[in-house]
C-alpha cells in the first residue's frame, strides 16, 4: 500500500506545471551517445525560444526604449535599469549588476573563504569541518580517515565533537595514501571540491530543521559583501529602510546539477528581499507562482546578474533546472580573460556556476 502511494505521489509531482517545465529544460543526453564509451556524450537539443533574455531586453531598452509587454524598467541609483515583472510584484532583475572584477572577487571568495569553518557545507555531515579545501585540491591532496583518533561512540571522548563523528579526517599527500594501500578510507580534495553543493555564511541554516540556528558557531558576513548586498537590495526595500544582511547561502552547480522548485520562506520579514548574485556559467532560472501548478516563466541568468525577491515574490516557487557549460552557451569569455593567469579558479568556473543569496533573517 505504501509503495503504491509513493508511486502515486511521484506521478502527481510529475504532473505539476513547474515539474514539467523543469524537465523541459533539464540536461538530458541522446541515447546513442550514452551507449558508446568512446563517443563524447551529446546533450539533447532544447528549445530556448521561450526563455526570457534580460540582456537582450536591456540592450533594446538602451537603444530605443522598447520593452516587451509585462516588463517595466526604472532607474534606482545604478548605471543600468532595474527590470520588474508586472504580474510578479517584488521581483526585480538587474542584468550585469556586477562588474568583471567584482565577479572574479566573489568567485574566489566563494571557493576559498566561504566554505571555511565555522561556516557549514554539505560535507559536514560526512566529514565534519574541512579546512582549506580549495588549497588542498590545488595541491592534489587526499582527505583520509585519521585512524589514530578513532574512538568508540560510547567512550565519552569529546575529541571529535566538532565534526560530530567518532573519528577525524585530515588531508595527506597522495603518496602517503598510496603507501597505506586500500586499508584506509579516503577521497581526493578535487573530488570533494566538485561535490561541494552549498555553504552557509553568517547565521547558520539548519537544513534538518529548516530554520536558522543562532547557537551554531558562526562569523558575521564579510563587511564588503554586506555593503554590496545593501547597495543591490535598495531597489526592493521598503521606503526609508536599510537592508541588514545576516545570513547567506552559497550554492555551487556543476554540469547536470539543478536546484528543484522551492520557496525561501524561513526569514521573519518577507518585505525584505533575498539578494541573489549569479557567478560563472549561464543558467536557466524558473519563476513560478504560489502553487506548483502555476506555469513558471523561464529566464537566463548570466554571470554578474542579480535577482531580488521581496514581498509577494517571496511566495513564488523558483528553481534552476539547467546550467550551460559548453563554450557556445556558457558565456563566460570575460571571466576567462580576467582569470587567465589563475588557472585553478579558471578551471573550476569554466564548468560551474556559483550563486550567492543573501538574506535579512530577523
Amino acid at each position: 500500500m505504501y509503495g503504491s502511494d509513493k508511486v502515486n505521489d511521484e506521478v502527481a509531482s510529475e504532473r505539476t506545471a513547474f515539474r514539467r517545465t523543469e524537465k523541459k529544460y533539464k540536461l538530458y543526453y541522446d541515447q546513442d551517445s550514452k551507449s558508446s564509451k568512446n563517443r563524447k556524450k551529446r546533450p539533447k537539443q532544447v528549445d530556448l525560444s521561450e526563455v526570457l533574455d534580460f540582456k537582450t531586453i536591456s540592450e533594446s531598452y538602451d537603444e530605443n526604449g522598447d520593452l516587451p509587454p509585462g516588463i517595466v524598467a526604472f532607474q534606482c541609483g545604478f548605471d543600468r535599469p532595474v527590470f520588474r515583472l508586472q504580474n510578479c510584484p517584488g521581483f526585480s532583475f538587474i542584468p550585469g549588476a556586477l562588474g568583471i572584477e567584482e565577479q572574479c572577487r566573489w568567485i574566489k571568495e566563494g571557493l576559498t573563504s566561504f566554505p571555511q569553518p565555522p561556516n557549514r557545507t554539505n560535507h559536514n555531515a560526512m566529514y565534519g569541518p574541512i579546512h582549506d579545501l580549495f588549497i588542498a585540491a590545488k595541491e592534489r591532496k587526499v582527505l583520509v580517515e585519521d585512524e589514530n583518533t578513532h574512538t568508540s561512540l560510547d567512550s565519552g571522548s569529546n575529541a571529535c565533537v566538532s565534526n560530530e563523528h567518532s573519528y577525524k579526517w585530515k588531508f595527506c599527500e597522495e603518496h602517503v595514501v598510496s603507501s597505506r594501500g586500500k586499508t584506509c578510507k579516503s577521497i581526493s580534495a578535487s573530488a570533494l571540491l566538485r561535490k561541494l553543493r552549498w555553504s552557509t555564511l553568517g547565521l547558520q541554516f539548519d537544513w534538518s530543521k529548516r530554520n536558522y540556528n543562532a547557537s551554531l558557531p558562526h562569523n558575521k558576513i564579510p563587511d564588503a559583501l554586506c555593503q554590496l548586498a545593501k547597495r543591490l537590495a535598495a531597489p526592493a526595500m521598503p521606503m526609508g529602510e536599510e537592508f541588514h544582511p545576516e545570513a547567506a547561502i552559497v550554492n555551487y552547480f556543476g554540469l547536470g546539477d539543478m536546484l528543484g522548485g522551492h520557496l525561501d520562506d524561513m526569514e521573519a520579514d518577507w518585505s525584505k528581499p533575498i539578494v541573489s548574485m549569479s557567478l560563472g556559467c549561464k543558467a536557466i532560472f524558473l519563476l513560478g507562482g504560489k502553487s506548483r501548478e502555476d506555469p513558471p516563466l523561464a529566464m537566463f541568468l548570466r554571470s554578474g546578474d542579480v535577482v531580488l525577491m521581496a514581498g509577494e515574490a517571496r511566495e513564488c516557487f523558483h528553481g534552476v533546472p539547467r546550467i550551460f557549460t559548453d563554450e557556445e552557451n556558457a558565456e563566460i569569455t570575460p571571466l576567462e580573460l580576467h582569470l587567465s593567469q589563475e588557472n585553478d579558479f579558471l578551471k573550476y568556473i569554466r564548468t560551474s556556476r556559483i550563486n550567492i543569496n543573501i538574506r535579512q533573517v530577523f
